[in-house]
């Protein structure tokens, strides 16, 4: 190995350290962000908080990630064209070029796939106007919170709800939802009359 490695020329051995070393970080880096170890400090406290404004740190074309990318891809492009017998101003050129164009397309991978998180929080407002079915008894004239089965966010839910109706809301009565309570309830009214 050390007859191979000194064999090559200055510019051919330049090339071959930046793509093993970046190569194995971005190796490392990628594991660890499978495993989930590139999260913050989980020391610095349980904070619960829903943050209605905040939508991330967008599109990052210059992170350490991105940077390994950059080089990984320099390097084993700058080999691949020095193979070739290509000049070495044109394997720059070529590597930087690629080097580059992988640079945007981890800036984009991540970035869109940032776009796909969601917080899971239950927003209770958009269940206004929607349409269910009672699946326990909900007391006529908000005597007794029942609860029924209605889709929010796109999942199918079971909530507690009360009524102004004069009857009680029995087991397969579809209802619209109405108003929502400040501690959470529904308001919900009769539409199978």
């Amino acid at each position: 190995m050390e007859e191979w490695f000194a064999a090559l020329t200055l510019f051919e051995k330049i090339y071959w350290v930046v793509a093993l070393i970046a190569s194995t970080i971005l190796i490392i880096l990628l594991i660890l962000t499978l495993l989930g170890g590139d999260a913050e400090d989980m020391d610095a406290g349980d904070v619960d908080a829903d943050v209605e404004g905040d939508h991330g740190i967008g599109f990052q074309f210059l992170s350490f990630k991105n940077l390994m990318g950059f080089l990984t891809i320099f390097g084993w492009s700058g080999i691949a064209c020095l193979d070739e017998g290509l000049s070495k101003g044109l394997t720059v050129l070529i590597s930087v070029i690629c080097g580059l164009l992988m640079m945007l397309a981890m800036a984009s991978l991540f970035y869109y796939l940032g776009k796909l998180q969601s917080s899971g929080t239950l927003r209770l407002k958009s269940a206004l106007n929607q349409v269910g079915e009672v699946y326990l008894t909900i007391g006529a004239g908000r005597s007794k919170i029942g609860k029924v089965s209605i889709t929010v966010q796109g999942t199918l839910r079971e909530l507690e709800a009360l009524t102004d109706e004069k009857k009680d809301l029995v087991l397969g009565n579809v209802v619209r939802v109405k108003a929502i309570t400040e501690n959470g309830l529904l308001i919900v009214e009769l539409l199978n009359k």
